[in-house]
Order: C-alpha cells, then sequence, then structure tokens
C-alpha cells in the first residue's frame, strides 16, 4: 500500500515537472506562432518617414592659453571614456625636398621612440596596462598626436600624452627601424596596381617636385638624420601651432586647469618656421600615361585634372552632381559597368581640400581588352553631365543621399568635435557645415549644370592607365591622344 501510495505521488510530481519544463514552454511556443490577423504590407514607395531632426551642434568650451594654445572641450557622459587629439599646424609640405620624408619620420618616430622620461618600452607598458593608448602622425598639411583613456586613467594618460608632444626622446635606434620600414615601404610600392596608379596619377597633376605628389626614395631617407628630425620637431611642435580638442566623460574646469598646468608653460626655445603653402598649377594638360605590368590580366584607369577648394562656391552643386554621376545607382555604375559591362568598379569624384586645390578624378578597373571602350565610356559620361541638364529625379536623389548623410557627421562626439577644429585649423566659419547644407537643399538642376561646365575641363583630362600593354586590344593610340610610357622603376634599388 505504501509503494503504491509512493508511486501515485512521484506519478504526480513527475507529470507536475512535465507540464512545466515541456508544456509550457510549448504552449507558449504555438501561442507566439499563431497565425497573425492578415495585413497587406507597403510596397516600398508608400512607405513615409519623419523627417530628420534639426542637427545641431552639442555645446563645447574654447579658450586660448598665455602661449598661443588652443583648445577645445566638450562634455559627453554616456561612457566612462575621454579622448583627444592635437592638430599641429606643420605637413611634409614644410620638409626640403631631398630629405622627403622627414616629416613622416618625425610623426612616426614622436611616439615609437617614447620621452625623455618613459622611454618607449615602459610607455608601450604602461599604456598596455592601462587599456588605453596615444598615436602620433603627420601628413601632408597637418600633424596629430592623439590618445583615449577610461575616465579613471585619464590623470596619468594625459600626463604621458603631454610628455609625448613636449619632451619626446627621439632615439636613434627608433630611428633607425623607422627608416628601415620606409625602405621595405620603397621596396614593395609597386607590387600593387592600385598604388602605383594614384602614386603617379597624383605626379601628372601636381607634378614631381610638388609637395602633394613627390615620393620617398631611398636617397632621401638616407639623407635623413636625427639632427634633421629634432630640428623639425623644434620647429613645428610650437604651442601657437597647436588646437587641443578633447571629448568625453571630463569635468570643464577641472580639464582646464590641467590643461593649464600641463600646457601652459611649453615655450620651447627654437622660433616656429612658417611655410608659405607651395603654389599649385597642373602639370600635364592631356594625354594617355602608361605603366607597364606585363603580369595583370586588367588594366587600372584614373581619369582627372586639377580639382578646387572646399570653400569654393561651386562646391554643393558639386557635391550633388557627384552623387548623380558616381556611386550605386549613379551614371558611371548603370552605364559603364551595368549596361555595357566594361568594369569591375567605377567611379568619379571631386575632391577638394581645405587650403589647396584636389582633383577631379573618374576611374576603375576593367579587362585588358576593354580598357579603351572604358575610356570612352567614362569620357562620354564626363561630357554629358556637363552640356545635358539632369532630370528632377536624378537630382532630387542625389540631394537626399547628401543632405540625409549629415547625420553621420553628428552620431558621435568626437566626429563633431573634430569637424570644429579642422573647421579651425584651416580657418573656417565655425558653422560651414551647416552653410553647406543649406546650400545642398538649395541646389537647382541649372546649377549643376553651370557648376559642371565651370568646373568639368574636358581639354585638361589627363589619362594613367597601368597594365599589360600587349593584351590592350584595341591600343591606347587608337584613342587619337598621345601616349607615354612612365618609368615606375625604383630608383637606388638594390
Amino acid at each position: 500500500m505504501q509503494n503504491r501510495t509512493s508511486s501515485k505521488i512521484f506519478s504526480t510530481k513527475t507529470l507536475t515537472i512535465v507540464f512545466c519544463f515541456v508544456l509550457i514552454p510549448l504552449i507558449l511556443i504555438l501561442m507566439a506562432v499563431r497565425p497573425a490577423v492578415a495585413s497587406v504590407p507597403k510596397h516600398f514607395d508608400e512607405i513615409t518617414f519623419k523627417p530628420l531632426p534639426e542637427l545641431k551642434l552639442p555645446p563645447y568650451e574654447e579658450f586660448k592659453l598665455k602661449n598661443g594654445m588652443t583648445v577645445f572641450l566638450m562634455e559627453d557622459h554616456e561612457l566612462p571614456l575621454v579622448s583627444g587629439n592635437l592638430m599641429v599646424r606643420t605637413g611634409s609640405r614644410n620638409e626640403d625636398a631631398d630629405r622627403t620624408g622627414l616629416a613622416s619620420l618625425t610623426g612616426s618616430v614622436l611616439r615609437s621612440g617614447g620621452t625623455i622620461k618613459n622611454p618607449a618600452n615602459p610607455l608601450n607598458e604602461l599604456l598596455e596596462q592601462k587599456a588605453a593608448s596615444i598615436e602620433s602622425g603627420i601628413s601632408v598639411n597637418s600633424g596629430n598626436v592623439s590618445f583615449s583613456s577610461l575616465t579613471e586613467d585619464l590623470p596619468q594618460v594625459f600626463d604621458l600624452f603631454a610628455e609625448v608632444i613636449q619632451s619626446p626622446a627621439l632615439p636613434q635606434d627608433k630611428i633607425d627601424l623607422t627608416k628601415f620600414q620606409a625602405r621595405g615601404g620603397i621596396a614593395r610600392r609597386n607590387d600593387q596596381a592600385n598604388g602605383i596608379l594614384g602614386r603617379e596619377f597624383r605626379k601628372l597633376i601636381y607634378g614631381t617636385t610638388s609637395p602633394y605628389a613627390r615620393t620617398v626614395e631611398y636617397a632621401t631617407i638616407d639623407r635623413i638624420t636625427q639632427a634633421d628630425i629634432k630640428s623639425f620637431y623644434q620647429s613645428q611642435f610650437q604651442p601657437e601651432n597647436f588646437i587641443l580638442g578633447i571629448v568625453g566623460d571630463i569635468n570643464p574646469a577641472e580639464m582646464k586647469k590641467t590643461i593649464e598646468a600641463k600646457f601652459g608653460n611649453f615655450t620651447p626655445s627654437s622660433g616656429s618656421k612658417s611655410v608659405e603653402n607651395a603654389p599649385v598649377q597642373q602639370a600635364q594638360s592631356s594625354g594617355i600615361f602608361f605603366a607597364s605590368k606585363p603580369e595583370l590580366t586588367q588594366s587600372s584607369i584614373q581619369i582627372g585634372h586639377l580639382g578646387g577648394k572646399v570653400i569654393d562656391r561651386d562646391y554643393p552643386a558639386l557635391s550633388v552632381m557627384n552623387d548623380i554621376l558616381s556611386g550605386f545607382g549613379g551614371r558611371l555604375f548603370n552605364e559603364v559597368r551595368s549596361r555595357q559591362g566594361l568594369a569591375y568598379s567605377v567611379y568619379a569624384a571631386w575632391s577638394p581640400q581645405f587650403d589647396y586645390p584636389g582633383i577631379f578624378v573618374a576611374g576603375g578597373d576593367t579587362k585588358s581588352e576593354s580598357t579603351v571602350p572604358f575610356i570612352q565610356g567614362v569620357l562620354k559620361e564626363i561630357d554629358r553631365i556637363r552640356t545635358e541638364p539632369v532630370t528632377q529625379d536624378e537630382l532630387q536623389r542625389a540631394k537626399d543621399s547628401v543632405i540625409n548623410s549629415f547625420v553621420f557627421n553628428f552620431d558621435d562626439p568626437s566626429k563633431v568635435l573634430s569637424r570644429v577644429m579642422r573647421y579651425e585649423y584651416f580657418g573656417y566659419p565655425k558653422d560651414y557645415l551647416f552653410q553647406y547644407q543649406k546650400a545642398v537643399a538649395a541646389t537647382t538642376i541649372q546649377d549643376i549644370q553651370q557648376a559642371a561646365a565651370r568646373n568639368l575641363k574636358p581639354s585638361q583630362l589627363v589619362t594613367m592607365v597601368v597594365g599589360n600593354e600587349k593584351a590592350i586590344v584595341p591600343a591606347l593610340s587608337t584613342l587619337n591622344q598621345s601616349v607615354k610610357a612612365i618609368d615606375i622603376s625604383i630608383k637606388g634599388a638594390k
């Protein structure tokens, strides 16, 4: 009797457990997948979206130290992180031509060499322990030193950041290592067709001796000494050349005191070296230029001429024009790639610079035997957008694309502050982004045609091709332009 009762109790418990762990989840699943009330989905062109909210700059604080250093601070307490970036008024265009590569070497060794107080290895270990970073580099028209840190580690990381800027060690062993790496880059620079293409095309536009196109060679690297690097650093890294921006989980009043304590007394001994921006004129006014890579089965091509600056009055209209001409769904994609099947990739870009003329370039990659038809197809579309009005649908699609992309300028506070600093660095109005946005919104079909006619110049288009000459049939000479071979051999190669 007792066994039978126990058996019943066991059976009841078992059923209860089964019900809880099997039947209830099963019932819930069945309820979740039961048929819903049928609804007819809307066609994509019937879907409406609320307009994007008005974009505004978040609040920030700006001040200047007595030594001339400009500072921007922006609070963002979403995460316990702080990042900073120092922009330095310098660039590779400030280096002597016979020491091309000096600025890049200086920018690299500034960080990799450590500081007088914290040499390279201890500095690396300190940052690694804190999951923090400090980076540095120098481009053609600016220098940058940046840091990122957890809020709790900010005092120590900011101290190290200030040391890197004010007292870099610039040791010989790190200089030698960086020069060795630069030589490796020279040795490999002809390995990729698109690397050759971009380098040689810039030379055609700006000229081989222009600071915007000259290349590092073994000889220029070998000439650079530790004394050259120290001299370049001392002449460029002056507080009046500094714009510092810090964003993140900070107290602005406390951060201001810290900055004044760490940078307020920074007054290097040697004077600042100011260099006038090099004048820019297009070097080659027309023609086809060819770099031979016999092992290739395709051609890489760029076609273009000297462009303009961001501040130019036509830039908003040219941005819209560029969206019509290029990108997914643009004319080049639809015509040259999709309809004619002449390209693996095809693009165009009106690429202005902030303080010197940029480049207009169209190009792509195609199989060798399609090289000439590809060039003809691209030239036809460049001419058509100059001479024929775009459609209202093309205009609206392109304007929506450009305007809607503005939101990505504001999706991260560090992006916003970086843009504010860039406008300060290049002397642009603080509200330039909003001026540009309004100009894009106001762009008309006539504006695009007039801007294209003024700025796209078929008679000045230069064509650069990297490929297998024997496989290009018909030959480039059938385009009725002079064809000149480009020597891409590496000078001083061993």
